[in-house]
């Protein structure tokens, strides 16, 4: 099917421009001033307050299919993402039973996802203790990386790999040429931190101080120095570990939604759908995250949507010690950066670029992230002036909890294309292996 969309508005080629752009069977032939001929195609003409974006890629979700469908799965968390403009997804290995740590849990998880996504969805493998010697089969079976945890993981069937572990599994994704990213909070700093109980906010936020996790940082840092290993830092929470980051080369960071949209002297106690792990943390803080990202110290924003049923966020008691930590946001992504983005003088090609192209680039989807020929017509109608005000009772998600419940964003997705192909009702889209995507 040959189809031409004309936006008088078009993030392409790092701007925004008027732009024509062309597809054929599902893939963008050519991006061309907008008044150029469209002969046959047909034609959709986005409207004057819209914006054409690529469709972005959120490396960090976790659908948690199978085995915990129950706090998501596959067919919300992919209506969802397409809700939210975005058109790939690459699911985390834990909280699924089995967790995607050998070939067969991977089989396992494909088989659950197969038919019932309604975006590409790739997978991580997971580096757990004892299962060195299962990542080279991984790898070949097409798992975009590696996800490992650097002290409890929250679910013990995802073990924590201590210094000398982490050491090893790094040696074996360096020989791959894989790519490891790590939840970084050191168990001893957290050892020696309060206990988190009760209602008050700032007691959890005690509990998970930056030195925990400017501590495994470093830790990570060095490991990935001494294999020669490619080590990625997920949800940077603590804006204290940026320098650090930055002198490490090849070593890289995301940061997520909420760490730029929350303070946590906003945070109400007994709130405890802000809870997640590491912390929402100071206003500050965020702001430094923010000049983090636009200094490119941190190259990308991705959701870390880690949704859960309504009673294991212990509404009845307020408690965050007891509460899951993981904020739902995987349909709202977009709209909660890009309202941080304006308000602090970034454009929608910087969006494009943390939540579409960089994500994409680190994973190696040669074919996704931009509107460039050649890449697959996977794009984003954006009305970024229209605003909303977050009701999580209609989104897509399996749960309606969400920490934006309530918020007033910027950004409403008109409509979400997958090769050329509107996301609709019907599931359509397709499990990608590294290497094919």
């Amino acid at each position: 099917m040959n189809v031409v969309f004309r936006a008088a508005r078009c993030v392409t080629g790092g701007a925004e421009v008027p732009a024509c752009v062309r597809v054929r069977d599902g893939r963008i032939v050519a991006v061309e001033p907008i008044d150029a001929p469209v002969g046959d195609a047909r034609v959709v003409d986005l409207a004057p307050d819209e914006v054409l974006l690529p469709g972005l890629v959120d490396t960090h979700v976790h659908v948690n299919d199978p085995g915990r469908a129950d706090w998501e799965g596959f067919p919300t968390a992919t209506r969802a993402a397409a809700a939210g403009g975005v058109t790939t997804i690459v699911d985390m290995p834990l909280n699924s039973l089995p967790p995607t740590t050998d070939l067969r849990a991977l089989e396992i998880k494909r088989s659950a996802a197969h038919g019932r996504v309604h975006v590409d969805v790739g997978f991580w493998g997971g580096a757990v203790p004892g299962n060195a010697g299962e990542l080279a089969a991984l790898h070949a079976a097409g798992v975009f990386g590696f996800k490992c945890f650097l002290l409890d993981s929250g679910v013990e069937e995802f073990g924590h790999l201590d210094p000398t572990e982490l050491v090893e599994h790094l040696r074996v994704t360096a020989g791959l040429g894989a790519l490891m990213i790590a939840h970084a909070e050191d168990p001893g700093e957290i050892d020696r931190a309060p206990v988190a109980d009760g209602r008050a906010y700032q007691g959890f936020l005690a509990s998970r101080p930056r030195a925990a996790e400017d501590t495994a940082i470093a830790g990570l840092i060095a490991a990935a120095r001494e294999t020669g290993a490619r080590a990625h830092v997920v949800h940077l929470s603590s804006s204290d570990s940026l320098a650090a980051i930055a002198a490490a080369p090849g070593v890289s960071a995301e940061t997520c939604p909420h760490y730029l949209t929350f303070a946590a002297e906003d945070v109400p106690d007994g709130a405890t759908e802000f809870k997640c792990c590491p912390p929402i943390r100071e206003a500050d803080n965020r702001e430094r995250l923010w000049r983090g990202l636009a200094d490119g110290v941190i190259g990308l924003v991705v959701s870390d949507h880690s949704p859960c049923t309504p009673e294991l966020k212990r509404f009845d008691t307020g408690d965050f010690g007891a509460a899951w930590g993981g904020i739902a946001s995987l349909q709202l992504g977009l709209a909660a950066v890009w309202t941080g983005a304006r308000a602090r003088g970034h454009g929608l090609v910087d969006v494009a670029r943390w939540m579409a192209a960089a994500p994409a680039d680190l994973v190696g989807l040669r074919r996704k992230g931009a509107i460039e020929p050649g890449h697959d017509a996977d794009l984003c109608v954006l009305a970024p002036d229209e605003e909303f005000t977050v009701d999580a009772a209609t989104l897509h998600h399996r749960n309606p909890v969400t920490a934006y419940h309530g918020t007033r964003l910027s950004g409403v997705v008109r409509s979400t294309w997958l090769r050329g192909v509107e996301v609709t009702g019907e599931p359509c889209g397709e499990l990608l292996e590294r290497g094919n995507a």
